[in-house]
């Protein structure tokens, strides 16, 4: 782009998926005030974060991304962040000990409260109002007050985000990530499921591995004790997002402290869109939904203006098809990415492209499909010498039924036992181990 790029350029730009907020001086005061606030993250964070994207572009390593749809105010508690970094924990584990590969964490999590909308407005018994957007923006009930979008939602978001923020380091750095504790890291749930005991006897296969190494003097390093644990959310809310826009010290580069990673959806890649605009500008690694509905000459212009130094740890391409899509859309993307020699890291986003609508009522996913999804983004990758690098999914640890399927299946009629979440449906823990032992085998083969 030839314009010079600021915090605020973004605000030329034409720009989707905004709230309408009724006082625009009371929402412009929150944003000060929330500029003045210390940041969420740290540019050197970010700058590692990068780097280890850059490990996973050249095929040295394995992305997993998840958490919520949505964080809401309501469900906010340290059992829920615990149990959704539990379950990352034991996914990343199985990649690693299966494939001998390492695997970079990065949770959709502390920040994730935004969410586009498919309509501006949602009809319910003739009544139409404002459509939820994010405890961020608005409420959940469908009424009047809960749905005018309120500034002070903000600050909530950002309270919340930092106590998250905390908890989650601690979780990291203070001992509980401690692959000593290995076996501690089963869920009450999964403990009882055929997915639990093949989880168990590869914990015993890690027990034995550290008990080697402690004989040998070698399991005090740090990788053992501790992990790296990044967080990432939709870069959405614009004026939000400039608020903690921050100046490096060490390299004089913009950054954005309100995650490690930002993200840029389906919905709002418009090339010259004011989400573009705004995250070409700051040093993060950031990512892009790609959807069937991309152009591959667009595809090549938006890496160009996002990542013009082909730098191989900038950039994210998540492709969310659909299990009945991806081979119809997805190798001309990618055999017109490497045309050009664009460095980029591919991840899958099995879950946006497979949403339906069970019988009874509820918004659902089909794990059979979530699963097919991912192995045939392999099988694509495999064909064209490429690599599969990563896997961006919406789950959580709690013990929903809101994903049809699996291991212990849920059935259509099972939905509403447990259907907690506040936008799209969710896979439980038991369903993202499964798809972790999936992938496990999958880069194992690759990996050979």
């Amino acid at each position: 782009m030839s314009h010079a790029w600021s915090p605020e350029s973004w605000r030329s730009k034409p720009i989707q998926q905004q709230p309408v907020y009724p006082d625009l001086a009371h929402l412009q005061r929150v944003e000060q005030t929330l500029a003045g606030y210390p940041p969420l993250v740290f540019a050197g964070e970010a700058r590692e974060l990068r780097r280890q994207f850059a490990e996973v572009t050249q095929g040295r390593a394995f992305l997993l991304q998840g958490g919520d749809c949505a964080e809401s105010f309501a469900e906010f508690s340290t059992l829920k962040i615990r149990d959704t970094f539990k379950v990352l924990l034991q996914m990343a584990i199985v990649m690693t000990f299966a494939a001998g590969c390492p695997v970079v964490k990065v949770g959709r999590m502390a920040g994730q409260f935004a969410k586009p909308r498919s309509a501006n407005d949602e009809t319910i018994d003739g009544v139409t109002l404002p459509a939820y957007r994010g405890d961020i923006v608005n409420g959940i009930d469908f009424d009047e007050k809960s749905r005018v979008p309120d500034p002070e939602r903000l600050l909530q978001a950002y309270h919340q985000a930092t106590a998250s923020l905390n908890l989650l380091r601690a979780f990291a750095q203070g001992g509980f990530a401690d692959l000593h504790q290995v076996h501690q890291w089963n869920l009450d749930f999964i403990a009882n499921s055929a997915l639990g005991e093949k989880y168990s006897q590869l914990a015993d296969r890690i027990d034995e591995t550290l008990a080697f190494m402690r004989a040998c003097g070698m399991d005090g390093a740090a990788q053992v004790r501790e992990t790296n644990f990044f967080t990432a959310h939709e870069a959405l809310l614009l004026g939000y997002e400039q608020a903690f826009v921050r100046k490096d010290s060490l390299t004089g580069g913009w950054y954005d402290c309100s995650a490690h990673m930002l993200w840029i959806g389906d919905r709002t890649r418009q090339l010259d869109g004011a989400h573009v605009e705004f995250l070409r500008g700051v040093g993060n690694p950031i990512g892009v939904k790609v959807g069937p509905s991309m152009d591959p000459d667009e595809l090549i212009r938006l890496i160009d203006i996002l990542n013009p130094d082909n730098d191989p740890g900038r950039l994210n391409l998540i492709v969310r098809m659909g299990a009945d899509k991806v081979e119809a859309h997805f190798p001309r993307l990618l055999r017109k990415v490497q045309s050009e020699g664009k460095q980029v890291l591919w991840s899958s986003d099995p879950m946006h492209g497979n949403t339906i609508k069970a019988s009874s009522g509820y918004k659902t996913r089909d794990f059979a499909q979530i699963l097919s999804e991912v192995k045939q983004f392999f099988a694509v990758h495999q064909a064209e010498g490429t690599y599969a690098g990563g896997i961006h999914i919406e789950m959580t640890g709690q013990n929903v039924t809101e994903c049809i399927g699996g291991a212990r299946p849920i059935t259509e009629a099972g939905l509403s036992d447990r259907y907690h979440t506040h936008c799209d449906p969710r896979m439980n823990a038991d369903q993202s181990l499964e798809l972790a032992f999936m992938i496990a085998e999958t880069l194992k083969q690759v990996r050979r």
